[in-house]
């Protein structure tokens, strides 16, 4: 008796809370956030670009170069979220992070390394951050204006437009992103579409 009890409420609170609290979620979700439940998809050129939560792999200079990826192979694999989970005494990680200061002082004329952003440098703990500190897009003006022939008080107007503040003025930090901002950019200079980067 008390096996056919269990049985039964196992399969009632599978149905429950399996099947109809998640399609009432989401129905409901649809309905209140419908950009954020599909996704959050920026569309370019009339096509699907990417997400505003996802980020990818910039690396031509007049492009603004997003943070680094621990996520898969290549990074940015959203299949394979997750940081390098190695600590900040770790040889292999000093060793990762100069390098790419090195890289970014080198892609950057008339930088310094003391001057380069921790969020140029360091993988997040998810390895898809889409946004980067205003500081570390800052740092990018000179090389993307000069890249597409702009001034770079026409770049920079770009990033300013395209910073998230803080929300409700006081809580997180504000946030550039990438995507969005490579976007605008491309429409600024009529470039061709981002497909390739």
């Amino acid at each position: 008796m008390r096996l056919w009890t269990a049985c039964r409420m196992t399969l009632v609170l599978t149905f429950l809370l399996g099947v109809v609290y998640p399609v009432a979620m989401t129905g409901l979700a649809r309905v209140v956030f419908p950009f954020q439940a599909a996704g959050s998809l920026i569309t370019g050129d009339n096509k699907i670009v990417g997400s505003e939560l996802i980020g990818q792999n910039f690396t031509s200079p007049s492009y603004f170069h997003g943070r680094p990826s621990a996520a898969g192979d290549k990074g940015y694999d959203a299949t394979s979220s997750s940081g390098s989970n190695l600590g900040p005494t770790n040889k292999s990680f000093i060793d990762t992070v100069k390098q790419r200061v090195k890289d970014v002082v080198e892609k950057n004329p008339g930088i310094t390394p003391a001057q380069v952003p921790v969020d140029l440098v360091t993988a997040s703990g998810s390895g898809l951050d889409s946004e980067i500190s205003p500081a570390a897009a800052d740092l990018q003006v000179p090389r993307v204006a000069k890249a597409r022939a702009l001034s770079e008080d026409t770049v920079r107007s770009l990033v300013h437009a395209h910073t998230r503040p803080r929300w409700a003025g006081v809580l997180g930090e504000p946030g550039v992103n990438v995507l969005e901002l490579n976007l605008a950019l491309d429409e600024s200079s009529k470039s061709p579409p981002i497909a390739s980067h």
